[in-house]
């Protein structure tokens, strides 16, 4: 059994609760900061994971909010959180970010869920290090870090990824699997 992180996973309540704000702030855009409050965070982290420049991810970070309360209107519920969304307009805005800028993206791995993350190679479970997943990961195309990034360090469901990049639920699952394999091989293949 898998654990979940609370912090990216909401009950029929909690999004129930979330769209009641939601609706608020598209009739007063005042309305916008319990939604604010608590995604800021989250999408800071999102963002500066990724670029490794605490003033551009900030920078990014007010861009992202600043779209979000503009295109409020343009907001459909889809039964995952609102959080979704704004991650969506983060990749867009991240992406953005190093055209304009020609930045380099950095890979910001907390060791904390590089354990959880190993439990994935069963069979060399014991005899992994972090510098090899590490190297392997750094091999990755974005798309495909992206993808393990969500499932695995923020244990995202599969249907919350899909909606976060524009996909099917089954698309993500796909993806994410071949994404893994990919870092499996490339992961062995850096143990020679």
């Amino acid at each position: 059994m898998s654990r979940m992180n609370p912090m990216y996973h909401h009950t029929n309540e909690k999004l129930r609760s979330e769209l009641e704000w939601i609706q608020l702030a598209k009739r007063d855009p005042e309305k916008f900061a319990p939604l604010y409050e608590k995604y800021h965070e989250q999408i800071f982290r999102y963002i500066y994971q990724r670029m490794d420049d605490k003033e551009l991810a900030f920078d990014v970070t007010s861009q992202v909010f600043l779209k979000a309360m503009n295109n409020l209107h343009k907001y459909e519920y889809r039964g995952v959180p609102f959080g979704s969304w704004l991650y969506r307009i983060a990749k867009s805005e991240l992406y953005q970010a190093f055209r304009d800028r020609s930045s380099k993206r950095a890979i910001n791995i907390e060791t904390v869920h590089l354990a959880t993350f190993m439990d994935v190679f069963e069979d060399e479970e014991n005899e992994i290090n972090k510098k090899r997943l590490l190297s392997s990961i750094a091999e990755l195309k974005e798309a495909d870090v992206h993808l393990i990034e969500m499932r695995f360090f923020e244990q995202r469901p599969y249907k919350e990824m899909g909606e976060i990049l524009g996909i099917t639920e089954n698309n993500a699952k796909v993806k994410t699997f071949r994404a893994l394999e990919k870092l499996k091989q490339l992961f062995n293949q850096n143990n020679r």
